[in-house]
């Protein structure tokens, strides 16, 4: 072909090359790879920037120091370091080794506090299942065996955590709990009170400890008004010798100080004491005022745990009523059967005493 022009609408000439001199299909594809290629070495290189960047930020080893003169020469070796990095064949080791990270010794207060317990054993949920298991000795309920995994899940998952710290209010929040949750057990009081000294075991607690802790704080209670327990929870100087201002003292002091949800229940179980009245609407500004006022902690959890109790509560008072519904229908019918059999065994009497008289007047006919 030969080269041709033309003119357009706007009568500019133009130079038409043949087409079969311009390899279209294969410069665009050699085109979008090389594209594609410079973008991805552009986002590898953004990476390796960010992640060289923050070293620093994972682990700090030194404090920043001021800028002076020599800024431009740190600069330089900086980015010279930088470069070195990128042509490394192990960036990951050159990453690890400009943070010197070690578990448990960074320096914070969180770290110093609880650096010693790095790497330390704990317990898993399935070991203290197991031993939960092989110290109860039968099998749970089916219809209680959800809630009893639940049990010892949550309890052992509390009692593990390095700021947990075990106190009266904490253990009467758990009885209480264990108390509401087994009180139908169908298997009777002793299969209860074996499945709570499983339970407790498996967390590493004593029973009778427990108990005598929260019956001494439930004892000290019961005779104190709303005023007498919030004076308490503040702290005030007639209360600063009482059980629950002690309990007070470390969520006010303390800023990794856990909250737990037994802690929550015991707050619950002492409104109850005091006479507050136990409705979820009336308990929650006050749970909100005395874990957000009187002891300085956020009282969100709180009231959650609060409501989540009483959801729980209403579904267990429902479901004895309706055992209670059943036990009644069961003896009712129980009763009608017994009248039923006692009808008949009577009307077999009288038809025995009938044929018995029969038969003498037939024997008094015959002789």
């Amino acid at each position: 072909h030969n080269q041709t022009s033309d003119r357009n609408a706007n009568g500019i000439r133009l130079q038409l090359t043949p087409t079969s001199t311009i390899p279209t299909t294969t410069t665009t594809t050699t085109t979008t790879r090389t594209t594609m290629t410079v973008l991805s070495s552009i986002r590898t290189m953004a990476a390796l920037v960010a992640c060289a960047g923050t070293t620093h930020a994972f682990a700090p080893n030194s404090m920043p120091q001021p800028q002076s003169s020599s800024s431009s020469s740190s600069m330089a070796s900086s980015s010279s370091a930088l470069a070195s990095s990128f042509l490394s064949p192990d960036i990951g080791q050159e990453i690890r080794q400009e943070a010197k990270y070690q578990p448990g010794q960074a320096d914070t207060d969180f770290a110093r506090r609880f650096g010693h317990l790095a790497g330390a054993k704990v317990r898993t949920v399935g070991e203290a299942f197991a031993q939960f298991t092989q110290e109860l000795g039968y099998t749970v309920n089916p219809l209680y065996k959800n809630m009893i995994t639940d049990l010892v899940g949550t309890t052992h998952l509390i009692t593990v955590n390095a700021r947990f710290q075990r106190d009266s209010l904490w253990c009467l929040g758990l009885v209480t709990t264990l108390d509401l949750l087994l009180k139908n057990y169908p298997e009777g009081d002793e299969m209860r009170e074996a499945i709570v000294q499983a339970l407790l075991t498996s967390t590493g607690m004593n029973v009778k400890d427990v108990r005598a802790e929260a019956a001494a704080l439930e004892f000290w209670a019961k005779d104190k008004t709303r005023a007498d327990i919030e004076a308490a929870l503040v702290g005030e100087q007639d209360n600063a010798s009482s059980p629950l201002s002690k309990i007070a003292q470390p969520p006010k002091s303390d800023d990794y100080w856990m909250y737990s949800r037994y802690f929550g229940i015991g707050l619950l179980k002492v409104m109850d004491l005091v006479g507050v009245e136990m409705d979820k609407d009336e308990v929650y500004p006050v749970m909100e005022d005395w874990m957000s006022n009187k002891l300085g902690k956020s009282h969100l959890t709180a009231c959650a745990d609060s409501d989540l109790f009483f959801r729980v509560k209403d579904k267990l008072d429902m479901m004895e009523t309706m055992m209670k519904e059943i036990e009644i229908r069961e003896k009712k019918r129980m009763a009608d059967r017994l009248e039923a059999k006692a009808e008949a065994a009577l009307r077999a009497a009288e038809r025995e005493v009938e044929w018995q008289k029969e038969v003498e007047a037939a024997e008094k006919v015959d002789a």
